[in-house]
Parts: structure tokens; sequence; C-alpha cells
């Protein structure tokens, strides 16, 4: 009898371990930072319109992408190197293989992180147009943006995108104890970049995203929506042309264009993007 019921439950289990203390910590430090900071004036995340949603996507996003990202593996690594479990899997990729396998540590951290970045700004644009739209609008879906907005994503976003990626980068040689090492800081970085925040770090703001850069993404299509797809180094938006950060400028209003229909609740957002009238993708 397969123990796959039992492995679920114990991820499951594992999931909301590793995610209650994150979460708490990040809803203290975020907190305190747009009590005197906040980009948009208002009541408070805790406050938000559809709380329940997004916390229903900060505990099943992590569980997911666990999940379909070792699926994923195991299907790849089976067909390119003729494993066929992820035990197999896991020993294999442990052990190193690929010219990427041998370099330090800390290397393969930074060129996963860069890398990664690189594809995600490309995947994010092609998820801003045709057919792609309908399930990455979940994520614009939010009004009330804030940090606790981060993991609002569609589980085909996730798989076309961050999954899809980790998943390459593995192929590629890249240690999963390299991202380890990255998981605090993509955790981190995407919660601040949502976060209700005013900060640009002047002249840093071409370095590093910022929640300014990220939440003009988040706007409508008119004021920015079609620019800032990067998500940690805005130098792929200032190569490609697709930056703005206007100067003295805040962004607000955030959304989709069907926000009036648009369904509040995690069953409906996932079940949106199948309906016969899904939202057009911005202009």
């Amino acid at each position: 009898m397969s123990n796959l019921p039992l492995e679920v439950v114990d991820m499951l289990g594992q999931t909301i371990a590793r995610v209650v203390p994150v979460t708490i910590a990040l809803a203290l430090v975020f907190s305190v930072l747009t009590y005197f900071w906040a980009c948009n004036p208002g009541k408070p995340w805790w406050r938000k319109r559809e709380l329940v949603t997004d916390l229903c996507y900060w505990f099943f996003v992590p569980l997911f992408a666990r999940v379909f990202r070792i699926g994923l593996l195991v299907m790849a690594a089976g067909f390119f190197f003729k494993l066929h479990d992820a035990d197999e899997v896991a020993a294999f990729f442990e052990n190193g293989h690929g010219p990427l396998s041998t370099l330090p540590l800390a290397a393969q951290a930074i060129l996963s992180l860069v890398a990664a970045d690189f594809m995600l700004y490309w995947l994010h644009r092609m998820f801003h147009g045709g057919g792609f739209w309908k399930y990455h609008a979940i994520h614009h879906s939010s009004e009330d943006l804030d940090w606790i907005s981060a993991a609002r994503f569609h589980p085909v976003n996730l798989v076309l995108g961050t999954i899809g990626v980790d998943v390459v980068l593995l192929l590629a040689g890249i240690s999963p104890n390299a991202m380890v090492w990255l998981a605090p800081f993509n955790i981190f970085h995407s919660a601040f970049v949502h976060a209700n925040l005013s900060w640009t770090l002047g002249p840093f703001r071409y370095v590093l995203a910022t929640p300014v850069f990220h939440r003009w993404h988040h706007t409508s299509p008119e004021e920015g929506g079609n620019t800032n797809f990067a998500g940690t180094f805005p130098i792929w938006d200032l190569l490609f042309g697709t930056f703005r950060m206007p100067e003295g400028q805040l962004p607000d209003n955030y959304g989709v264009d069907d926000q009036a229909t648009f369904p509040n609740e995690i069953a409906g957002q996932l079940a949106y993007p199948f309906r016969r009238q899904a939202s057009a993708p911005p202009a």
C-alpha cells in the first residue's frame, strides 16, 4: 500500500511548523515598519480585505511548491539521468553532478540567484500576455497590497515560474544546499517588495528591487502595470526598457480590471482561469 497520504500529511506538518514562526516574524517586522513608513496610509495589513485568502495562500503555496518541485525533479531526472524515484534523485543531487556542482557553494548560490531572476524576468513578462495572464491575474488581484499578498499565486503560475526555474537550475548542477541558503533571503525579499512601504533605497533602487519599485508593477497598465518585471535585480528592467520609478511619486490603486467580479476566496481564484470569461491581459 502506498505511503503517499502519510507523506503528504508529514509534509503538511513540516510546512506548518516552518511557516508559522516565519509568518509571525514577518508580521511583527512589517507592522512596525509600515507604522512609520507606509506608502499608502490606511488600514493595517491585519484589517485588509481578503486577509483569510492571503493566509490560505501563505500556507498552501509552500506545500504545493515542495510537492511539485520534488515531483517535477523526479520526472526530469528520470528522463535525463535515468533515475526513477525520489531517493535516487536525492542521492544524485546531494553528491553533485555536472560542472556547476564543482563550484563553491557560495558561488552556486550567487549564480542561482542571478540566473533564476533573469529567467523569471522573462517568464513574468510572458505571464502578462496572451493566455497566461488569466493565471497571473490572481497575483495582481489584491487591492490592499501588502507583505501578506506575496504568496498569492495560482499553481500554474508557480509550476511555470519559480518551481520550473528551480528544477532547471537543479538539473544544471546547482546544489539543493545552495537553494536552502537562499531561502531566507527569497522569503523576506518577496514579502519586502510587496510591503506597504515608501522605501526606494535611493541610488540602490537600481541594484535591488524595493517596495515602491514593485508596487508600481501592481498598478494599472496605464500607470505602470507593464513595467518593473524583475523580482530581485532591476538591472533587467533597465536593460530591456521596462523600468519605471517616477521621481516624487508613489504608486496607489492596485488590482485587476474586472475587480468587481473577481472572486475573493481562494477556491474561486484557483478556478478563475478556467472560467469562460477570464479577464483579458493588460494592454
